[in-house]
Order: structure tokens, then sequence, then C-alpha cells
């Protein structure tokens, strides 16, 4: 027959639970820090990545218009151009 040590189940009792306790303590910390790095992004107003990956499609838009609006421009100041040469000639 077996016999058991009552002292050695209290330890064991007792391990289990501190465990427990820690695992519970490790989640709150977890918690905790989260909400202070979160509070301190907020305060600091950093954008989310949503937000970043908007206001570059935003950006990147404006640049291509801004090329085509200058190829254009080109354009026209060359047809400019062509009709004063064309125009002193005359």
């Amino acid at each position: 027959m077996q016999t058991r040590n009552k002292v050695l189940d209290d330890i064991s009792q007792l391990m289990t639970n501190a465990m427990g306790v820690a695992q519970g303590a490790k989640d709150e910390a977890n918690t905790a820090m989260k909400s202070m790095v979160d509070r301190w992004m907020a305060d600091r107003d950093f954008v989310s990545r949503e937000e970043f990956d908007v206001v570059r499609t935003m950006a990147q838009k404006a640049r291509e218009e801004n090329e085509a609006l200058s190829a254009r421009l080109d354009a026209l100041e060359m047809a400019g151009k062509k009709k004063t040469t064309t125009r002193k000639k005359a």
C-alpha cells in the first residue's frame, strides 16, 4: 500500500496555488502595461496604420496628378513657343 504524506500533499497544493496566482499577476501586469502604452501613444497623437496607409495613398495620387499636370504644362509651353517662333518669322 502506498502511504500519502500530508506535508508533501500540502506543499504540492501550495505550489499549484502559487502558480495560479503568478499566472494571474502576469496577465494583470500585461494588461496594465498595454493600457499604459496605448495611453502614452494616444497622448503623442500617433496615427494608426490604417490612417497612415490612407494618407500615403492620397499623397501618391497627388504626386501622380502633379506629374501629369507638369507634363501638360510643358506641352502647352512648347506649343506656345512654337506659335511665337512661327509668328516672328512671318
